[in-house]
């Protein structure tokens, strides 16, 4: 994009014609071919989501997690009777296509005044993962924050030693921006975080790849991809 000067013939930045602020995410369904996202309910998916969980049998999911691993069911429903109240993060559950709990992902740091907005606290079981439905249910967030709701910036973060994070991050389209050293503690130890984002622009052609690799057709009869993301 050219650059803009103003009259003093200093660089500024393009005009920006999106509508803001944006409207805040809601507590919908957003559903496809192989999973849905709910509103998280515990009572519904407490249950399902623990044991889903549970099929982690060393617990590596946790241990990039603010939060976790919990010993007893009763701990991780607490943990989610909090997550339902909350408005940012907010929780989506996430339901493959027999109805079972199998993950969850939530939308954060919303910042409808600029139009961004983060997806985190993103915890998919060994029932979901590396399988359509994980792939499926980023597609649908992001389809929703861009098409739904016209946010210009969506955008992931991680421990940037959470290599796995970062080349999925890679892998769904996030553009790696760098890291910030010392951002938080949690676990009583060091994050440095890495920032990852997609933009509105980008997004048509993300968009395209996506519903090319999610077509039924991309899949054998053993549901091996035929063409990679």
């Amino acid at each position: 994009m050219a650059e803009r000067m103003n009259e003093m013939g200093q660089p500024i930045g393009w005009p920006v014609e999106t509508d803001l602020p944006r409207p805040r995410p809601e507590s919908v369904k957003l559903e496809g071919r192989y999973c849905s996202l709910v509103p998280l309910d515990v009572k519904a998916h407490g249950a399902g989501l623990w044991s889903a969980f549970s099929a982690d049998k060393t617990g590596a999911n946790w241990t990039y997690l603010p939060i976790g691993p919990y010993e007893r069911e009763e701990d991780f429903l607490t943990f989610l009777r909090g997550a339902e109240a909350s408005a940012d993060p907010l929780y989506y559950t996430v339901l493959d296509t027999a109805g079972r709990a199998v993950g969850h992902a939530t939308f954060l740091r919303m910042d409808p005044v600029n139009g961004v907005i983060e997806v985190g606290f993103i915890h998919f079981s060994p029932l979901m993962q590396r399988t359509p439905v994980s792939t499926e249910a980023m597609y649908l967030m992001m389809r929703y924050v861009f098409e739904g709701l016209g946010y210009r910036r969506y955008e992931w973060k991680c421990d940037a030693l959470n290599a796995p994070s970062i080349a999925a991050a890679k892998r769904l389209g996030f553009t790696f921006e760098g890291v910030f050293r010392q951002a938080t503690v949690y676990k009583g130890r060091n994050r440095d975080t890495a920032w990852l984002s997609i933009l509105d622009r980008e997004w048509p052609n993300l968009k395209a790849r996506f519903e090319r690799w999610l077509d039924v057709e991309n899949f054998d009869a053993d549901g091996r991809q035929r063409a990679s993301l």
